[in-house]
């Protein structure tokens, strides 16, 4: 399963920065606007100490954690929906990714250009998240005006989605996100298919070095989503980044465990069995007859398959079996 998580903000608020430590992979990180042009990717492991436990557990040979793909993407500006600074190419970037990470600039640095001459993080977040707003707005009036022949028709498909734009259009004007729209299931997917900006889970990432708990308080209850505090620069918070990242998504993860290969495997919450046996391979959903299924902790407490076998603990799932985040599963086709 591939899912990938923009990193966004300001130029100069340290999404390079923290791309780089994320990745050890080498991008531009020069202190000025738009150094980042073309966005660059980097698949980035997900912190699991379970999974080194049931490697270590199995004395296997091979451990392959979980991962994520983060996307650098150039620096926003005020007017970027507009076309302002590299907006056209920033919006086109973020519409290819899953979910976004708003990084927000809250230390204090002379030496480093704020776009604004002055560090304001709730300011900051306003400002991309304009520039979200406005850019489906468009796409929405767009839309609502090419589908007005129909919804006049009274094509059912074409009314319905007339009333989910609409409803859509409505936050937007109010200068809010997308994602606040009060939008049943089935009006959810219809949205999904608009690929909207600010329709995209968000997770704000406070770049925060050497900043007070004080400061922290004033802004966090004003935030408006989830967050986590990171500092880029001495790389401190990034394992509570990656796993809020990978939450954000809303992934969870099952383990395959054996001599040969301990693996971490990455699925939606609430997979069923044969959707989650999948991710190993697409004949494990169509072939799937039963898995054998034991919660992490418990294969490490009984001490080895045998034991949970005996103690009850090893159960026979079938096709409508949800799988849970750390059950230890073997696919049987």
């Amino acid at each position: 399963m591939s899912l990938s998580i923009g990193i966004v903000g300001l130029p100069n608020v340290g999404k390079s920065t923290l791309f780089n430590a994320l990745t050890k992979k080498s991008v531009p990180a020069e202190n000025y606007p738009f150094c980042t042009i073309d966005p660059s990717v980097g698949i980035v492991a997900v912190p699991d100490e379970r999974l080194w436990k049931l490697a270590e557990f199995s004395k296997s040979e091979k451990t392959i954690p979980a991962v994520i793909e983060f996307v650098d993407i150039a620096g926003l500006v005020a007017g970027a929906s507009r076309g302002e600074g590299l907006g056209n190419k920033f919006l086109s970037n973020i519409r290819e990714v899953d979910a976004i990470l708003q990084i927000v600039r809250v230390f204090e640095d002379n030496s480093v250009i704020h776009v604004a001459n002055k560090v304001d993080p709730l300011s900051d977040i306003e400002v991309i998240n304009l520039e979200l707003i406005l850019a489906d707005l468009e796409t929405v009036t767009k839309r609502l005006s090419n589908i007005t022949r129909e919804v006049k028709r009274g094509d059912k498909e074409f009314v319905r989605e007339d009333l989910v734009l609409r409803k859509v259009e409505t936050v937007l004007l109010d200068s809010k996100l997308a994602s606040t729209a009060q939008l049943d299931d089935e009006e959810k997917l219809i949205l999904k298919s608009m690929h909207l900006l600010s329709a995209k889970p968000i997770l704000y990432g406070l770049n925060a070095s050497q900043v007070s708990e004080n400061i922290i308080d004033s802004i966090v209850a004003k935030i408006p989503g989830n967050y986590v505090k990171i500092d880029a620069v001495f790389e401190e918070g990034l394992n509570d980044l990656i796993t809020e990242a990978y939450k954000l998504l809303g992934l969870e993860t099952y383990f395959t465990t054996g001599v040969d290969e301990t693996r971490a495997w990455t699925i939606q919450k609430g997979s069923t069995a044969p959707v989650a046996g999948a991710a190993i391979h697409t004949d494990f959903k169509d072939k799937f007859i039963r898995a054998e299924v034991i919660f992490w902790q418990d294969l490490l407490n009984a001490g080895s398959y045998a034991q949970a076998r005996s103690q009850g603990l090893l159960r026979v799932e079938g096709k409508d079996y949800v799988v849970k985040d750390g059950d230890t599963v073997e696919f049987r086709i």
